[in-house]
C-alpha cells in the first residue's frame, strides 16, 4: 500500500504538493488551537483564509517553481498592507527552498534562495511582527537567514544523494551491460570452438566415406560380400554425419536465427532471378552469361551468387543514378565473375561495402580465388572475383 501511494505521487506531483500544501494549512491550524486563545488571530476565519493564500504557491513546486516563487514573493505585502502573517508563509518559504536546491542546479538554487530570503528581512525591516515578544530587528534578520540557510543546505544534501544515487545506477547499469556482452562473447567463442570441433568430425567421416566408396567401386564384381559390408560402413557413417552436421548448425544458429524448414540454397541459376529483382527495385542491370556452366559445388554456385548479390545490393544503395552490368563466364578450370556498376563511387570517408566486403573474402578465399573490389577509372565501382573448380564426376559414368 506504502509502496503504491508513492509511485502515485511521483506520477502525479501536482496531486502530491497540493496534499503537502493541506498539510501546512492543517499544521497552522493545529499550532493555533495550541496556543492561547488572546494570541488567536482576528477574524479567525480571514485568518484561515490568508493561510490558503499563503501556502497555494506549493502546488506548484514542482510543476512550476518560479511562478511559484513570484507568487510566493507576492504574500510579503500581506504583513507590510495588513499585518498579517500566517504560519504558513514562512512554511511555504521553507518549502520552496529546499525544493529548488533538492530539484535544481547550484546556481538556479542559490538565486531562488536569496530572491526568497531577502524580501523577507527587508519586510521584517520595515513591518517588524505584532504579538511576539520584543526583539531587535537584527536578531529577526539573522532568524531567517538561518531558516533560509539550513533549508538550502537540506536540499542541497538531498540533491547530491540523489544525483550520487543515479550515478550509482548508471554504473552499475553500465557493468552490467558489460558482463552481458563478456558473457555472450564467451558463448560465441565457445561455439566458434565447438563448431571446429564438429566440423574435424565430419570432415573425418567424409573422408572415411570418400574412402569406402573407391574401395567399394574396385571389389565390387569380384567381391559382393566385401562390397556389401563396406556400403553397410558407408550408411552408418552418412546417418552419423548428418547427426553430427545437425549439431553443428545447433551451435551455429542464434537465437536471432531460429530453426526454419530447410530450403534449397541458390545458386547459379538464381542469379537472372535476382538482377530481375534489383531491376524492379530502380537500378537497371544487365546480365551477361559466357562459357557453358557445367556441373559445379554447390558452394561454389552459392558463393558467385552471393557475390552478385551483394555487389548489386550496394550498388543500388549507394551508387544513385547508375546502372550496373553483371558478367558471369564459365572457364574449363575456374568460374569468373563481375559486378560493375556507373554510380558515383564510393565516399571518400566511408566503407562503402562493410561487412559484406568481409563475407565476399571469406567465402571467395574458402575456395581459393582471388578478389578484386574498387572504384573504375571514370567513375563507378567494380567488384571481380575469379573461383577456380576441379570438374565434378559426371554421374551417368560408372
Amino acid at each position: 500500500m506504502g509502496n503504491a501511494l508513492r509511485e502515485w505521487l511521483r506520477r502525479n506531483p501536482l496531486a502530491g504538493d497540493a496534499l503537502l500544501a493541506v498539510g501546512l494549512i492543517l499544521g497552522e491550524v493545529v499550532f493555533t488551537l495550541l496556543t492561547p486563545r488572546e494570541f488567536w488571530p482576528r477574524p479567525l476565519p480571514a485568518a484561515l483564509g490568508w493561510s490558503v493564500l499563503c501556502a497555494a504557491p506549493v502546488v506548484l513546486r514542482r510543476v512550476a517553481p518560479w511562478p511559484a516563487l513570484l507568487a510566493a514573493l507576492a504574500t510579503l505585502l500581506l504583513p507590510v498592507l495588513m499585518s498579517v502573517a500566517p504560519t504558513t508563509q514562512s512554511l511555504t518559504f521553507v518549502v520552496l527552498t529546499y525544493t529548488m536546491a533538492a530539484y535544481r542546479p547550484v546556481r538556479p538554487a542559490v538565486v531562488a534562495a536569496v530572491g526568497l530570503w531577502l524580501p523577507v528581512a527587508v519586510a521584517n525591516t520595515l513591518v517588524p511582527p505584532e504579538g511576539i515578544p520584543q526583539v531587535s530587528t537584527a536578531f529577526l534578520i539573522a532568524n531567517n537567514i538561518l531558516v533560509g540557510i539550513v533549508s538550502f543546505s537540506v536540499g542541497r544534501t538531498v540533491h547530491a544523494r540523489r544525483s550520487s544515487t543515479e550515478a550509482l545506477r548508471e554504473r552499475a547499469r553500465v557493468a552490467e551491460a558489460n558482463q552481458r556482452a563478456l558473457a555472450e562473447q564467451a558463448v560465441a567463442d565457445e561455439r566458434r570452438r565447438i563448431a571446429r570441433e564438429l566440423h574435424d568430425v565430419v570432415a573425418h567421416h567424409v573422408s572415411v566415406m570418400g574412402v569406402l566408396a573407391t574401395g567399394v567401386r574396385r571389389v565390387l564384381r569380384r567381391d559382393p560380400d566385401g562390397a556389401d559390408e563396406a556400403m553397410a560402413t558407408i550408411e552408418e557413417t552418412s546417418r552419423a554425419t548428418l547427426r553430427e552436421l545437425r549439431r553443428l548448425l545447433d551451435v551455429l544458429r542464434t537465437e536471432a536465427e531460429p530453426a526454419v524448414e530447410l530450403a534449397p540454397q541458390p545458386g547459379i541459376s538464381g542469379i537472372e532471378a535476382l538482377t530481375d529483382q534489383v531491376r524492379e527495385a530502380g537500378l537497371p542491370v544487365t546480365l551477361t552469361v559466357t562459357g557453358t556452366p557445367g556441373q559445379l559445388e554447390e558452394g561454389v554456385a552459392l558463393t558467385v551468387y552471393r557475390i552478385v548479390q551483394e555487389a548489386l545490393t550496394n550498388a543500388l544503395k549507394h551508387a544513385g543514378t547508375a546502372t550496373a552490368q553483371v558478367r558471369v563466364g564459365f572457364a574449363g578450370d575456374a568460374v569468373e565473375v563481375e559486378v560493375t556498376d556507373t554510380g558515383r563511387g564510393p565516399s571518400p570517408d566511408t566503407d562503402r561495402i562493410g561487412h559484406g566486403l568481409v563475407g565476399m573474402r571469406e567465402r571467395v578465399g574458402l575456395y581459393g580465388g582471388i578478389l578484386r573490389i574498387g572504384a573504375r577509372t571514370g567513375g563507378g565501382y567494380r567488384v571481380y572475383a575469379r573461383i577456380p573448380v576441379e570438374p565434378l564426376p559426371d554421374a551417368s559414368r560408372r
